[in-house]
């Protein structure tokens, strides 16, 4: 291999990259609402077990198969292949994460164009510019088309400068900036009228519901989905870790940060929602569940911050802010696995490999643009519901299964050398090779709406 594939100068910048990756436009809206309508608090703990007893598993599992491979998601799975069918098998892997990431980023990034159309209305508005900053929020086919276009050359720009300028700097730059907006702006909505019941609402368990089929099942999905698990993306940030890590730890960091996260963002969400419903906001959909998704954020958030005056247009530029942030850190993780294939397997030039790409994947995200009515929910839940799933758990049976269990030790080995006597090893292969496989399918299976 011709190419010189770089990689994480140091620990706290592969934590920042594969936190920036897991955490994105799911975690802001998607657990908040999902906590609410599940159990409140309850929702949350058993949450935090799933993410750690079997996303956090799963993970490993792929940050393992990474380390190991040190090259991209196919080529690091064909490595552990020994025979014919299993390195067909591995392509079969390896290449469909790189296609379920590349489709994501495809619906992804009209999302987060949206995002930061919403954080340049305020501006705009602020400086008299009202006319612009009505067509910045109106469904319109050019200003869908000129925003997604502005957010695939941000995530192109950062991923054509590598692993170390580009990933790791940006990601060090962006996820405090994140943090920190995200905590300023729960500071501020906490003071205001209607965010106690919010709070009440968010961290008042209702331990009853803790065993419902419905709410397990939420859970699990959103702990697999909100690591990025079956995308390739932590596959190829693994094969960029040094081997003196401990990826046990590494991984354990990485997950704790993804679940602090969400549970900040469930704290900013939900209590800025019955704030709201206080200004007279409607908040609960006709079947009594509270409003979640683009609703949500385009809908209850912005009425939400129009009843606050003046002080709510930068509020509103904070929060839209924060959105945008998120939808970077995650799309240029998605981006990196199908240019680290192309830049690989073809010895094409970084610069080049990543342009290409992210032309061809906007070109996608045009044809959804055109067709937004019936591709864009369609792209999502093909990638999201169903691709996902299915490439995690190939991926746990590959380990489980396919990597023989003194190869997976000796890798563990590596930054960890009492890793063979950890409670980890005592469990985890166990793990990965039955549990993880089932509960992965189990929430598939769900999403099929079989039973």
């Amino acid at each position: 291999m011709s190419v010189s594939r770089g990689g994480f100068s140091s620990r706290i910048g592969f934590i920042m990259a594969a936190a920036g990756s897991a955490v994105g436009l799911g975690n802001i809206w998607g657990f908040p609402t999902q906590t609410a309508s599940n159990g409140g608090a309850a929702f949350v703990l058993v949450y935090l077990v799933l993410a750690f007893c079997l996303a956090y598993p799963a993970f490993m599992a792929e940050l393992l198969i990474g380390r190991y491979g040190q090259a991209n998601a196919v080529s690091s799975l064909e490595k552990m292949s020994r025979s014919l069918w299993q390195k067909k098998f591995a392509f079969f892997v390896g290449f469909g994460g790189i296609v379920c990431a590349a489709l994501i980023l495809s619906f992804y990034g009209i999302l987060a164009g949206w995002m930061m159309s919403y954080a340049v209305e305020p501006v705009l508005t602020f400086v008299g510019l009202s006319d612009a900053a009505q067509w910045v929020i109106s469904q319109s086919l050019w200003r869908n088309l000129g925003f997604t276009a502005l957010f695939m050359v941000l995530t192109v720009f950062i991923i054509r400068h590598g692993v170390e300028d580009g990933i790791e700097k940006w990601s060090k730059r962006l996820m405090p900036m994140l943090i920190g907006l995200l905590i300023l702006l729960i500071i501020y909505v906490v003071t205001l009228d209607g965010a106690a019941e919010g709070l009440n609402a968010y961290l008042n368990p209702d331990f009853s519901r803790v065993f419902e089929a419905d709410l397990l099942i939420s859970a699990l999905g959103q702990a697999f989905f909100s690591l990025t698990l079956g995308t390739s993306v932590m596959i190829i940030y693994g094969s960029y870790i040094s081997k003196k890590e401990n990826l046990i730890t590494l991984g354990a960091q990485v997950t704790l940060i993804d679940v602090s996260i969400a549970f900040l963002a469930g704290l900013l969400i939900i209590p800025a929602m019955y704030v709201a419903q206080a200004q007279g906001v409607a908040i609960f959909a006709e079947d009594g569940s509270l409003i979640n998704g683009s609703s949500l954020v385009f809908t209850v958030l912005p009425s939400l911050f129009e009843s606050m005056g003046n002080v709510g247009s930068f509020v509103a530029f904070a929060f839209f802010l924060l959105m945008s942030i998120a939808a970077l850190t995650s799309s240029i993780s998605m981006l990196e696995g199908p240019v680290s294939y192309v830049v690989e397997r073809h010895d094409l030039p970084r610069e080049k490999a990543t342009t290409l790409i992210g032309i061809g994947i906007f070109l996608l995200s045009v044809v959804i643009v055109l067709n937004i009515e019936t591709m864009l929910d369609f792209v999502a839940i093909a990638a999201t519901q169903y691709g996902q799933p299915i490439i995690a758990m190939l991926c746990c049976v590959f380990v489980g299964w396919i990597w023989h269990r003194n190869d997976v030790l000796m890798e563990l080995k590596q930054g960890h050398d009492s890793a063979e006597h950890s409670v980890f090893w005592k469990i985890w292969p166990w793990y990965t090779k039955f549990v993880c496989p089932t509960a992965i399918g189990v929430v598939f299976i769900h999403s099929l709406n079989l039973f």
